[in-house]
C-alpha cells in the first residue's frame, strides 16, 4: 500500500503522466521502467528507429509474452481442475490464450487504444491487439518479474473479465461448422492424415490436413486425431473467411466436378452373349454353310461319292427316285429273256442257258 501510495506522488511530477495512469489501470501496476512499455505498445509500422538507427518494435517482447503466458495459465489451470487428464488441461489452456480470446481482452481493457501504428494497420491487422496484450505480459515480466505476471492475470483477468470454469467446458466444435458449411455448399471435404509419429516423451502425435474438393486447406498437429482434426478445421475455417483466392479456387474444383458429373455418357455395352452365334435370316439374305456336301469313304478309306449334307424335300425326293432307276437298270429284266414255257422238252440247262444268252445280248 505505501509503495502504491509513494508511486502516486511521484507520479505527479513525472512526464507521460497519461500513460502512466492507462498502464496502471490496464495492468494493475505502476511502470518502473516505461521504456518496455513503449516499446509493447510499438508496432512495427511506424518504422521507429532508436539513437542507432536500428528498427524498433513489440515482436520480441510479443514472443517472451507468448511465453509467459503459456506457463502461467498452465499454472493456473493445473492448480484450478485437480485431477483433469493432459488433453483436457490443454484445451483448456489453448482457449484462454488462443489469438480470438486476446483480441477481445486487448479490445474490452483499451489496450487498443494505446497502440502507436498507421491507422492501415489498425483497420487491417486483427491480430493486433492480441499481439500488444502478449507484448505487455512480457514488459510486465522484464519491469515487475514472474509474480506480477501471476497477479495480473489471476486478479485481473480471470477473476474480472473470464470464467475459467465456463471456458474449459465449453466445445467449440469447429470441425462440425467445417462440415455443416461443406454441406451447405455441396462441396466434397476429407480429412487426409499426413504423419502419425510420437513427440521426444513418447506420446503419439497426429497430423491432419484438410482437402476441400482437391485444393489443401488447413493442417495442424494434435495429441489425439480429434485435437488434430479441430485445429485444421479451425485454420480452413480461417481461410476460407480470409482469403479470398482460396475459396476461389474451392468453388472453381467444384464447378469443374459437377460439370465432368453433368455430361452424357455412352450406352453401356451389353454383357449377355448367350445368344449372339445365332443367325438370324430376318431382312437379311440367308446364309449358306461352307460345308455342302458330306464326302463317304470306302472300305480301302477313299473317297467313293459325295452326298449333300442337307437337302430340301424336293431333292430328297429326286434322290431317291434317281436311285430307284439306277436299280432298275442295274437289275437283270427277266422279262427281256423270252423263254417257252410250253416247251417242256427243254432241261434246266436250256433254260440256263438262254437266260446267259440274253444278257450277254443286252450288255452288247
Amino acid at each position: 500500500m505505501l509503495n502504491n501510495f509513494s508511486e502516486r506522488i511521484g507520479l505527479l511530477f513525472r512526464k507521460e503522466k497519461e500513460l502512466y495512469l492507462s498502464l496502471h489501470r490496464v495492468l494493475g501496476f505502476y511502470p518502473h521502467n516505461i521504456t518496455f512499455y513503449k516499446v509493447a505498445l510499438m508496432h512495427k509500422s511506424i518504422m521507429h528507429r532508436n539513437a542507432k538507427g536500428k528498427l524498433i518494435n513489440n515482436e520480441r517482447l510479443e514472443f517472451l509474452g507468448d511465453a509467459i503466458l503459456d506457463a502461467i495459465v498452465g499454472d493456473i489451470v493445473y492448480r484450478h481442475f485437480p485431477g483433469k487428464r493432459e488433453g483436457f488441461l490443454t484445451n483448456t489452456r489453448s482457449k484462454l490464450v488462443q489469438r480470438n480470446t486476446l483480441n477481445k481482452l486487448a479490445e474490452e481493457m483499451g489496450i487498443n487504444q494505446l497502440i502507436l501504428s498507421s491507422g492501415h494497420s489498425i483497420s487491417h491487422n486483427s491480430y493486433l491487439g492480441g499481439n500488444a496484450f502478449e507484448a505487455l505480459v512480457g514488459a510486465l515480466y522484464l519491469d515487475h518479474g514472474y509474480d506480477a505476471c501471476m497477479k495480473f492475470m489471476q486478479k485481473r483477468i480471470l477473476a474480472q473479465m473470464i470464467n475459467i470454469d465456463k471456458v474449459a467446458y465449453r466445445e467449440v466444435n469447429f470441425k462440425s461448422k467445417l462440415i455443416e458449411w461443406s454441406q451447405k455448399n455441396k462441396v466434397k471435404l476429407v480429412f487426409n492424415i499426413l504423419s502419425q509419429t510420437k513427440d521426444n516423451n513418447g506420446s503419439p502425435v497426429f497430423h491432419y490436413q484438410v482437402m476441400i474438393e482437391g485444393v489443401k486447406g488447413g493442417d495442424a498437429e494434435g495429441y489425439t486425431k480429434k485435437e488434430s482434426q479441430q485445429k485444421a478445421s479451425k485454420y480452413t475455417l480461417d481461410k476460407l473467411r480470409t482469403d479470398a483466392q482460396f475459396l476461389d479456387s474451392v468453388f472453381t474444383a467444384k464447378g469443374n466436378r459437377t460439370k465432368m458429373e453433368e455430361e452424357p455418357v455412352e450406352n453401356v455395352p451389353e454383357t449377355n452373349q448367350d445368344n449372339d452365334f445365332i443367325l438370324s435370316d430376318k431382312g437379311s439374305e440367308k446364309h449358306q454353310n461352307v460345308f455342302k456336301e458330306e464326302v463317304f469313304l470306302d472300305e480301302s478309306g477313299k473317297n467313293s461319292r459325295h452326298a449333300p449334307m442337307y437337302s430340301s424335300d424336293n431333292e430328297v425326293a429326286e434322290n431317291k427316285k434317281s436311285e430307284e432307276e439306277t436299280k432298275k437298270q442295274e437289275a437283270l429284266d427277266l422279262n427281256d429273256i423270252h423263254i417257252n414255257a410250253d416247251d417242256s422238252s427243254d432241261s434246266n440247262e436250256d433254260i440256263i442257258s438262254a437266260a446267259e444268252q440274253a444278257a450277254f445280248d443286252k450288255s452288247e
